[in-house]
Order: structure tokens, then sequence, then C-alpha cells
């Protein structure tokens, strides 16, 4: 650990457990992975656990310095309220017994305070929240703070919470980390075998999000895939299984000379990311998929619209990140112009600057 000017610096070799509190969606999750390196790295001897919403485990599940993902099912409350109360009191035993030493909460969830109190940590870092009162400051020995005026990548603001206690990571400590496992691995190769594409580069479009004000327009896609395709790169087309993303994709294959190959729905967040680390690029928008491509080390072009790239873009990967130079208004984090859904600034984007990136990427040697 390099020298700390910190009074109140965790002495990080007196850590036996620590528990990292995440719970926000897929992205943000894969986002906090290095906050799990740079720990192991410094406190090897440490047990380092996650709490995580289970729709999120898989983003941290498998990592080598994690030990346990412990999960908290947002359909506990379809339990009824004891079913509800008896799910949180199991997750609550796991936590507390044996207890952890050090609580690291990297958002403003309330949940962190109380577990930060029930587990006993001796020490727990809490981000520094305008208004919250005694029982929030009086759960935290450590409090993190938030640039005031400047943008901070979600990766940077999530190693903060280390850099508080006496931990400053080295560069190669920052990577993204996200492992796959066999299974996902056999089967997208299998899949990709199917499609004759076996042992072949090829680019990965995602073109969707759950949210629908971050996507860009079926035609523009369309437009992309049918310059790649003429200029001899097969493009493999991923969605969730979503009604509306699968819709999306066949607006795009309507616009096709030569339909893409199509595994939309057929994937799980694993085989998503097994996926993206076989492909020579991947093309997509702002989204969870985006970052599963970057923590798999492979080439991004990422559209952004009214969401900020300076916190969450490509993070630790080549890429080329599209914006806007016509709307001074983004980003604005509105759910579309005047939240109607639909983002000008992401829809106007020409396909021919999104293809020029996508050149300039797949010109550079193979990582």
């Amino acid at each position: 650990m390099a020298e700390t000017y910190l009074p109140d610096a965790v002495p990080l070799d007196q850590v036996r457990r620590a528990l990292v509190i995440k719970l926000r969606h897929h992205g943000d999750v894969l986002l906090s992975a290095p906050v799990f390196a740079a720990l192991k790295a410094a406190a090897p001897q440490a047990r380092l656990d996650a709490l995580v919403y289970r729709d999120t485990a898989e983003m941290l599940s498998q990592h080598p310095a994690i030990d346990t993902v412990h999960c908290i099912d947002r359909q506990w409350k379809k339990l009824g309220p004891w079913g509800h109360l008896r799910a949180e009191w199991q997750l609550l035993q796991s936590l507390r017994h044996p207890g952890y030493d050090l609580v690291i909460h990297l958002t403003d969830h309330p949940r962190g305070a109380w577990l930060a109190r029930a587990v006993g940590a001796r020490w727990a870092v809490g981000p520094k929240v305008r208004g919250r009162g005694g029982f929030w400051q009086n759960s935290f020995t450590h409090f993190v703070g938030a640039p005031g005026n400047a943008l901070r990548h979600t990766v940077e603001r999530n190693l903060d919470a280390l850099r508080r206690i006496g931990l400053y990571p080295a560069p190669d400590q920052r990577r993204l980390s996200l492992v796959p496992g066999m299974e996902a691995e056999r089967r997208v190769g299998q899949l990709l075998a199917d499609q004759g594409l076996g042992g072949k580069p090829f680019v990965h479009l995602h073109p969707a999000s759950r949210w629908r004000f971050k996507c860009w327009t079926a035609e523009a896609m369309a437009a992309v895939i049918n310059g790649l395709q003429a200029e001899g790169w097969p493009v493999v087309i991923s969605a969730a299984p979503d009604p509306a993303e699968r819709e999306m994709v066949a607006a795009i294959q309507a616009g096709l000379a030569r339909s893409a190959v199509d595994l939309s729905g057929q994937l799980s967040l694993k085989e998503l990311a097994a996926l993206a680390g076989r492909a020579r690029l991947f093309i997509g928008v702002d989204s969870a998929p985006m970052h599963i491509a970057a923590a798999m080390g492979t080439p991004v072009v990422a559209l952004f619209g009214p969401s900020g790239d300076k916190e969450w873009g490509p993070w630790g990967v080549p890429s080329r990140v599209i914006v806007s130079q016509d709307h001074p208004c983004r980003p604005c984090g509105i759910d579309g112009c005047g939240g109607g859904k639909v983002s000008d600034c992401l829809v106007s984007l020409p396909p021919a600057t999104v293809l020029a990136a996508a050149r300039e990427l797949l010109a550079e040697p193979a990582v």
C-alpha cells in the first residue's frame, strides 16, 4: 500500500472479512469490480464478499477476488409480509455470522447504513450524502466525497471509497473483470460454429437498452450493419428477450441487404460476455452490454445521448464515443427530450460517423 497521510487510514492488515455493497443495475455493479481486485491485492488475507441484487449477481460471480456474492431478491416483496421478512432475516443472519471488519457501501441506498451497524463492522465507508441525518452519519466511520465541479468516471468514483481509507489502486488494478465461465464459453462457441463463424472475426452489435431514451434508430443501426457487411465483416446481433428489443432487432433485419446473425433473446449475461469477448469490435449504446464488452477487453464504439459519457463511457479498452456536437443541452439525464422517451441528440447521430469510428478501431491491431 502506498504511503498515506490520512490519520484515520484503515490498517488493512487487520481486516479479516470485508463486505462491499452495490445495490444498482447491471452496469453499475460491473463497474465496481476493480474495488475487489484492488482490495484483495492490498489485503490478501481478507475474505471479500459482495452484496448485490440477485438479477445482477452474474456481473460479479466467479470474480477471482470475491469469495461469496450475497443477494437481495427484488421478488421477495411478492412473498407477502411474512415471507419477505423471513427472507430478509435469513440474509441478515448470513451476514452477521461471523460478521465483517470492514463494510464498503458504494451507493446512497439506506440499507447500507443499517447493515454496517448490523454486521458489527469496525470500519464502515459510505458516501457523503447532503441532508442525511444522525442515523446515516453515525453508521459510518469514513465518508467519501464526490467531486462538485468535475465529471469523474464511475469506476474511479467507486475506487474513491478505497482511497478514503488509505488504499491507492495502481493503474493495473483498475481494470474491469468479468468471467463468463466454461459453460457459457462452450455454448457461445457452438452457436457461432453453427453460423459458420467458429474462430472467425466478427462485429458484435447490441442495439437496444432497457431504457428507450438511450436507443438509436433501427434504420441507423441497419445502415451501419450494411456498411460493415459490404466491407466483409460478419455482424452478430444480440438483445434481451424483451418483446420491444426483439421488435427492434426485427426492424433492423428488415433494413439489411443481407441478414445478420441474430442471437437476440438466446443468451444469458454470462453468454453475452462470452460472445463479446470473441468479437473483434462491439457497437452499442450506453448500456450494460457495452460495459460487458469493455470488461472482456473488446474495443467499443459507444453511442451516447442524454447520459453522461464522461461518467459512464467504455472503460479501459480502445474506444470511440459518439456524441452530438449540435446539442449543447446534453448530457441532460432526462428520459428523452421533455421526458418523451426519444432523445434528439441521439437519434440525430449520422450512421456515417459511427461507421467511420468502427473502421478506425477495426484497422488497429487486435488486442
